[in-house]
């Protein structure tokens, strides 16, 4: 590997993969997808040092941030990693926004995890031939 491979697959992860989020009962398709950075993404390494910032914001005066402003920081950080989806409510696409991420992924926390997982594993950002 040469530093020409890295940085090609430090590219490839900012345009990011598709998860095809599955049922988590009978693993069949639920119809939505996301499109999420890859962990050595530029996005992702900006959602990072926000992720700080905001806690960094919230931190009392002994450096204690709640759990509930903790998880309000890990969830606008979630979402921040998402590029694209294919949502629908109401049988209308739902728009990308962030407020919309975040209230997506406050729908479920198996959906949180299934999101979370794809967006921190490498393999799902390896392309044949790096």
């Amino acid at each position: 590997m040469q530093l020409d491979d890295i940085r090609a697959f430090s590219a490839d992860q900012e345009r990011g993969a598709w998860l095809d989020l599955l049922d988590p009962v009978t693993g069949r398709s639920t119809g939505i997808r996301f499109k999420l950075a890859g962990p050595d993404s530029e996005t992702q390494n900006r959602a990072r040092l926000r992720l700080a910032d905001d806690l960094s914001d919230v931190a009392d005066a002994d450096g204690r941030v709640s759990a509930e402003a903790r998880e309000r920081a890990r969830l606008d950080s979630l979402a921040r990693c998402i590029l694209d989806w294919e949502i629908s409510e109401g049988d209308e696409p739902l728009p990308l926004t962030h407020a919309n991420a975040v209230r997506v992924l406050r729908a479920s926390n198996w959906l949180q995890a299934e999101v979370d997982a794809f967006a921190s594993s490498r393999v799902h950002f390896w392309k044949d031939g790096n």
